[in-house]
């Protein structure tokens, strides 16, 4: 197969000007992402956590968030999510909540680490109990929260997802 005809190497190679063009503008770190579905961009972003003060304006964010808007649905089933580096465990995240069929990424997280992206401790600090972890986390009310759930379960419009 001609690799110029493979479509993940076209679409990665879109996630990564755009990572190119706007980190050039300012807008955030050197990363990009597209959502693809049959074939065609649905949604687009970049890092925008400078340009827009949001520590979770990520590529792969903005890009699920512009899909879901485009598409106008909360899930991507069909979709295949570019990104031009490995998704920090955020957008991983994101890319699973989404449900995206397939994620595909040019860069690894070793790659960003080298450029002062270090994703590394959060990967280490999620597996941790909440108790464990080093940013302080104290529970409290949890019968009281517990309500709202026992309230959803009952909503008869409720949509899950």
């Amino acid at each position: 197969m001609n690799p110029s005809a493979d479509p993940d190497i076209q679409f990665l190679r879109e996630a990564i000007r755009l990572s190119r063009e706007h980190m050039m503008k300012g807008d955030g770190g050197p990363f990009g992402s597209v959502v693809v579905l049959d074939g065609k961009v649905v949604g687009e972003g970049w890092n925008r956590v400078l340009s827009t003060y949001d520590p979770t304006a990520h590529a792969e964010i903005v890009a699920i968030r512009d899909a879901g808007q485009r598409l106008s649905r909360y899930t991507l089933e069909g979709c295949v999510l570019y990104a031009s580096c490995e998704p920090c465990p955020m957008c991983l995240a994101a890319a699973y909540w989404a449900r995206v069929d397939r994620l595909v990424f040019a860069a690894s997280r070793q790659d960003a680490a080298a450029s002062g992206f270090d994703d590394e401790y959060l990967y280490l600090e999620i597996p941790k109990k909440h108790t464990e972890r080093a940013l302080p986390a104290r529970q409290l009310l949890q019968e009281e929260a517990r309500k709202a759930f026992t309230q959803w379960l009952a909503k008869p419009d409720r949509v899950c997802y």
